[in-house]
């Protein structure tokens, strides 16, 4: 297939409908595209091979698209075979071409053609540029996304990225078919494990201006690519990004079917957004995978087996745990007839996952249900719905417990300017009388919310609860109201009486504020409210600073040397610290920076 991306940019790539079977696992009833490009400019580029059993295919296309010209490179970014398979009947045709690759890409091509001779081979090493004329590439590696070679390529002049399996998705490219749900399945069953060094090549791309990707499967993405970054962005951060309730499940005699069932009437009665079932024997077990890492809460239910649990839920929970299964609510139910250990068994498969959230009741099922299992079911749907169910504001409504939560915590304090919602976390709230309610809220005169809240006299502060994921503290403190729309793309809010929003999820409590009196501490202004509106919306405990710290943000890279900003990461290299330095991204000064160690 033949298909124009821009005035000298190519699509040369095949279809594939007889892959029953994709890596030998993943069921593709549409079949898969297999992508490659040629860039025609003063010297010709052929960006990456294709599978085997099209490489004929791809030969005539290549043929048609250089119509009568040499190529002068051909560049490897992954060697995966279904990309990397072709390589050698390439270079047996244009002999004279210049292989391009880094240093791990050579060693493969050595591994899986041994009797390759090549004339001419470039390598790169990261951030390497190569001038076609008008065009120049620059080499982003990106290791382990997902084998250790791969590398991304930058074209300056036409702003499109190479994105090799990246942003890829299963499909032929003669099926209209969503993008998004075939992406996360692809995603998540291939790449998935590997969501720090996703976010790592992420970082990369978000310095560059890109309007196409053309990725080595699935289609090229030239519109609205703000969303596809966007789930990227989620996936690889282990973010849900549904609300809703995965229930995976074996059931030998159909009773522990039942106790499922009966759970899926009770979350729906009780106003569950989404209930997703699976039955782990009869399901395509990597469409169960991506909906557990799709959405917020999984329950596992399985009888216990030898022991053990149902096999197929063994192999559900490892291919949980080897993506980094993490940051969800995690409920379980067991059956047996005697002895059931199956809720202990999960558990311990499950040991090595972080940020799982376990909910507090359990169901046991002896056999079948009876009287004492049917609460537990419906015990375990109250709890689980809770999560999902809107607060109910009220007017001038005061929970004075709210105010417990009021420590040397973390919380994300918000305001409006009457065009705009926006957020930013503080750690400066303080109670400073009951009677009245007040509260301080101290925010750096650097941040655009100060200048909102000085002028509207309003602000909502919601409580943060240890749940909450480092993305959160990305989202409302690494970037500022004047650029960006924080609350865009970002769903877990609700409205208070005063018409602000506050969080609704890894939140215990959100306070309304009406500003009674401002006042300046050089750096920072420090609001003194009146409390106009209290509500408590859990029982989790209060992100400290302190468990923020220890827990939450990453470690910075140790091989750099400089100070690290102890609040949120950001890393100054030098030998030596400016006394005037302001982190770029939380807006902190040298007294919260510390020596990498």
């Amino acid at each position: 297939m033949l298909k124009k991306i821009t005035d000298t940019i190519l699509y040369v790539g095949a279809n594939d409908h007889d892959v029953d079977l994709f890596e030998g696992q993943y069921v593709v009833p549409n079949g898969m595209a297999y992508n490659s490009y040629v860039i025609l400019d003063e010297q010709v580029a052929v960006m990456d091979t294709i599978d085997a059993s099209k490489t004929a295919e791809w030969l005539k296309n290549i043929e048609k698209a250089l119509n009568g010209r040499q190529p002068d490179y051909l560049v490897v970014q992954h060697m995966e075979p279904d990309h990397a398979a072709s390589i050698e009947a390439f270079v047996n045709k244009y002999p004279t071409v210049t292989v391009v690759g880094n240093k791990k890409t050579f060693v493969m091509i050595g591994q899986f053609f041994p009797n390759l001779k090549m004339e001419n081979t470039l390598t790169v090493n990261n951030f390497d540029t190569l001038s076609l004329g008008k065009h120049t590439l620059t080499f982003a590696f990106a290791p382990m996304v997902h084998w250790p070679e791969v590398m991304m390529t930058y074209d300056s002049f036409d702003k499109v990225l190479f994105s090799a399996d990246g942003f890829g998705k299963f499909g032929a490219l003669d099926v209209d078919e969503p993008w998004d749900c075939e992406a996360r399945r692809y995603y998540i069953g291939i790449v998935g494990k590997y969501g720090k060094q996703v976010q790592n090549i992420l970082k990369v791309a978000a310095t560059l201006d890109i309007q196409i990707i053309c990725p080595l499967h699935g289609p090229v993405l030239t519109e609205n690519l703000g969303h596809y970054i966007h789930l990227y962005d989620l996936w690889s951060s282990y973010t849900p990004e549904t609300e809703g309730v995965v229930i995976a499940y074996t059931s030998v005699y159909g009773h522990t079917k039942e106790a499922v069932e009966l759970l899926e009437k009770e979350l729906k009665g009780r106003g569950v957004p989404k209930v997703v079932i699976h039955d782990l024997a009869r399901t395509d077990m990597a469409e169960a995978v991506e909906d557990a890492f799709r959405y917020d809460t999984l329950v596992l239910a399985t009888t216990t087996y030898n022991a053990d649990v149902f096999p197929f839920m063994r192999t559900y929970l490892d291919k949980l745990t080897e993506r980094s299964y993490q940051n969800r609510t995690v409920a379980f139910m067991e059956n047996g007839s005697w002895a059931p250990t199956a809720n202990k068994v999960m558990k311990q498969k499950l040991e090595g996952s972080k940020n799982l959230t376990y909910a507090q009741n359990e169901v046991t099922v002896l056999s079948a249900l009876n009287e004492t299992s049917i609460a537990q079911v419906k015990a375990l749907a109250e709890e689980l719905a809770a999560a999902y169910t809107p607060v109910q504001v009220q007017d001038d409504y005061i929970d004075p417990t709210a105010l417990f939560n009021i420590g040397y915590g973390l919380y994300v304090v918000t305001c409006n300017d009457g065009n705009k919602d926006n957020g930013l976390i503080v750690n400066t709230v303080t109670q400073v009388t009951n009677t009245p309610n007040r509260v301080a809220v101290t925010v750096n005169k650097l941040n655009w919310s100060c200048n909102v809240i000085a002028k509207t006299g309003l602000l909502n502060i919601t409580t943060l609860s240890q749940d909450a994921p480092f993305k959160l503290f990305e989202h409302f403190g690494f970037q500022s109201g004047a650029d960006v729309d924080k609350f865009a793309d970002f769903a877990q809010t609700q409205r208070s009486s005063n018409g602000l929003l506050f969080l609704d999820k890894h939140a215990n409590s959100y306070i309304s504020c009406k500003v009674i009196q401002t006042i300046d501490l050089q750096t920072h202004l420090m609001f003194i409210c009146d409390v106009t509106q209290c509500v408590k919306l859990s029982e989790a405990e209060t992100m400290s600073y302190t468990y923020y710290q220890k827990h939450v943000k990453p470690a910075p890279e140790t091989e750099k040397k400089g100070f690290v900003c102890k609040v949120c990461g950001w890393v100054y290299e030098g030998d030596t610290l400016p006394e005037d330095i302001v982190c770029p991204l939380c807006k902190h000064g040298a007294a919260d920076f510390e020596p990498l160690k």
